[in-house]
């Protein structure tokens, strides 16, 4: 929200450089990440590939991923030999079971896991939950959770599919169809890890949503995908990558490890 340009020319303007270079070459199968930041403030949960798209989005990475859904209805609707799938993200965490492979943030950064992560660790002191009188269940707000090994396999199902059949264009859902709480998902973290996770509650921030969580059957029927890993599992891949990686793929302590804002 601070560098929005930043987010246009890097998605946007990479976009069109992408499909220019794809159709110049006559490649036309194409998997975008989208998001459900482009469902908005949803209507009603769970929320399913036909929910209303662009309106009342919150912040400009969900505008672009629209924008950039618009672009490729466009394109397929002009060059019927276009293939492509939209997989529409919910909110990814985990890292590879492995430890090898996971995310490490290099920049001021308000994704929730590696902030709790690298408060359990010790990294930094304490973690700051935007938002506590929502009307969910804890006081915070509700997402839903999907591990990435779960993200990885939707991919590969995606393309089976457009190996399959021709889509023209079609969308699906990604995501567990759980919706779970900021505290619920930190609880979690802390029974499963047996690490402390210190936390204070701030006011909300302007344009937060309070609750989404997916309808994933669409993929489920279509694409035979559907998501497998738990909560606990999310946690546990997490820690092993933080564990065995405290200062990310950076070498030592000495690198700079930067603050952020947890949601």
């Amino acid at each position: 929200m601070e560098y929005p340009l930043l987010y246009y020319k890097n998605n946007l303007i990479g976009m069109l450089n992408l499909l220019e270079v794809m159709e110049r070459h006559e490649c036309y199968q194409l998997v975008f990440s989208s998001s459900c930041t482009i469902y908005g403030e949803p209507k009603q949960l769970p929320i399913t590939e036909d929910h209303e798209i662009g309106g009342n989005i919150t912040n400009v990475y969900g505008k672009t991923k629209y924008f950039i859904e618009e672009m490729l209805a466009d394109i397929s609707h002009s060059n019927k030999k276009w293939n492509i799938i939209c997989l529409r993200y919910f909110n990814p965490v985990g890292a590879h079971p492995s430890g090898e492979i996971g995310e490490d943030p290099t920049k001021a950064f308000s994704n929730i896991m590696p902030y709790i992560a690298q408060v359990a660790i010790g990294h930094k002191p304490i973690l700051t939950i935007f938002g506590g009188d929502y009307n969910t269940s804890d006081g915070t707000g509700v997402r839903d959770y999907i591990h990435v090994m779960d993200l990885a396999t939707g991919h590969v199902a995606a393309l089976r599919k457009l190996c399959r059949e021709h889509q023209h264009l079609k969308a699906y859902n990604l995501g567990t169809g759980r919706g779970v709480t900021v505290l619920e998902l930190v609880k979690t973290f802390e029974k499963v890890t047996g690490a402390a996770v210190p936390f204070r509650i701030m006011v909300k921030r302007e344009g937060d949503i309070t609750a989404m969580f997916a309808n994933a059957d669409l993929a489920d029927q279509e694409l035979e995908w559907k998501a497998k890993h738990t909560l606990e599992e999310m946690c546990i891949d997490f820690w092993r990558w933080q564990t065995k990686n405290p200062y990310g793929y950076r070498p030592n302590k000495s690198s700079k490890i930067t603050n952020g804002h947890g949601h």
